[in-house]
């Protein structure tokens, strides 16, 4: 795929070959800082469906852009999850400190393949079918009604009437279910988001940071485990620590902690992008909502469109080809640290249209997008980020049909991170311009 005619080989490459990963000095180094993610999508997936890249640390790498190509790689029976079939990680080549390596070494249903995936997603897996989600339906309705007459006290109060929906609604909504699912107490939410921000979503942070946020992080978890190892209820933290005293070859310690952890760090921050961003976009295509106002669409049509239009993950790691493997014409090596482009495969033009640039909710292919992955690593928690943004986003604008950005969104700060997709604060007027 390289470009760099000091590449090249002196031989043209016949049509038919595969062509390599180009040689570091092509590759796009990743700014950890991120920043809105389409305009990079859009330039590297011109080149091809894979590109080359260089991780924040000098580690090479690859990130898959095109929809196609994402969705073969993503099921392909020759990429791993588990970090043993990354060498560069054990080998001395990548520092003990380098900030990437919470996702490669964390131990959970999310880095595990085969028998063991199949076994740790068990265990959680029956907590978040569709049927038993939709019973926390009332719950939902329910605490997101007492969040938005949080919302409109916070705008009322203030001298603008400007309030900020990501820390009044699009936050403590997920993060209280996910709490109460996995029986957390209030008291640990708060920090328990600034810790999970810091050491999987804001890509900017030195790695002394991240460290020290992701030892915080494990001893919070293990209190909130002892706290329900000493005190059992009907929540899933305490049925996975059945699970483990039961049977202890089931689920280790260390998965215990795991699965918790990307329990309660997915099962927030991915919806509280998804509410802002579809917030976002309704404010900025008025012809839209008005569309799921007049009941010529649908919130689950707002949250599919959304999903693919700026989806609340951008390039998340990570999956290694366990051989040399060719996608869409290029050769990904063996043991490369592999990032899913989730943003760019959502307006990959080859697969959604020329117009994949558009918020659109009559379009075709908008449930087809892969913001939840795809085969067996498929969220598990998709069915409960699904009803809590559909309810959130009825809610919110059935009761604030008015509700704007209080700031032209091209001055929204955008999360500092090039995993998370979304910006950092949402300022909102819930009613027309002097209609306090």
């Amino acid at each position: 795929m390289s470009t760099d005619p000091a590449q090249t080989s002196s031989e043209p490459t016949p049509p038919s070959e595969p062509t390599p990963l180009s040689a570091p000095a092509a590759s796009y180094v990743i700014d950890p800082a991120g920043g809105c993610p389409h305009a990079l999508n859009a330039r590297l997936r011109a080149q091809g469906a894979v590109a080359e890249v260089v991780l924040p640390g000098g580690v090479p790498g690859a990130v898959v852009l095109g929809h196609e190509a994402l969705r073969e790689f993503l099921a392909h029976p020759d990429v791993a999850k588990d970090a043993r079939h990354f060498p560069a990680l054990h080998d001395g080549t990548i520092p003990p400190d380098w900030p990437l390596r919470v996702f490669a070494n964390a131990q959970g249903m999310h880095t595990a393949d085969d028998a063991d995936h199949r076994r740790l997603r068990s265990l959680v897996g029956n907590a978040f079918t569709v049927r038993q989600v939709e019973r926390l339906r009332p719950r939902i309705e329910e605490l997101t009604a007492g969040l938005l007459g949080d919302l409109e006290r916070a705008a009322r109060d203030a001298p603008d009437g400007v309030a900020d929906l990501r820390t009044h609604v699009a936050l403590p909504l997920p993060m209280s279910v996910i709490c109460e699912l996995l029986g957390v107490n209030p008291e640990h939410r708060g920090r328990l988001h600034e810790l999970s921000n810091t050491v999987i979503v804001a890509t900017d942070k030195t790695p002394a940071e991240v460290m020290a946020a992701l030892r915080e992080l494990v001893e919070l978890i293990g209190a909130i485990a002892a706290a329900r190892r000493a005190d059992p209820g009907k929540d899933l933290t305490s049925a996975l620590i059945a699970a483990r005293d039961d049977d202890g070859g089931r689920l280790s310690e260390t998965e215990l902690t795991g699965t918790m952890r990307l329990m309660l760090v997915a099962g927030h921050e991915t919806t509280l992008n998804l509410i802002s961003n579809a917030v976002r976009a309704l404010c900025t295509h008025r012809d839209q909502l008005a569309l799921v106002l007049e009941g010529k669409a649908t919130w689950s049509d707002v949250v599919d469109e959304t999903l693919r239009f700026d989806a609340p993950v951008s390039w998340f790691p990570f999956r290694y080809p366990t051989r040399d493997l060719t996608i869409d014409g290029t050769v990904i090596p063996q043991g490369t640290p592999v990032l899913a482009g989730y943003t760019a495969a959502g307006r990959d033009g080859a697969f959604h249209g020329p117009d994949a640039d558009r918020f659109d909710l009559t379009r075709p292919t908008a449930a087809r997008n892969l913001s939840f992955g795809h085969g067996a690593h498929y969220c598990v928690g998709a069915p409960l980020a699904r009803l809590e943004a559909t309810i959130a986003l009825e809610a919110l604008f059935t009761r604030f049909p008015d509700l704007d950005l209080a700031v032209p969104e091209a001055e929204l700060p955008h999360q500092r991170s090039f995993i998370g997709n979304s910006v950092e604060s949402l300022p909102v007027r819930l009613r027309a311009f002097g209609g306090r």
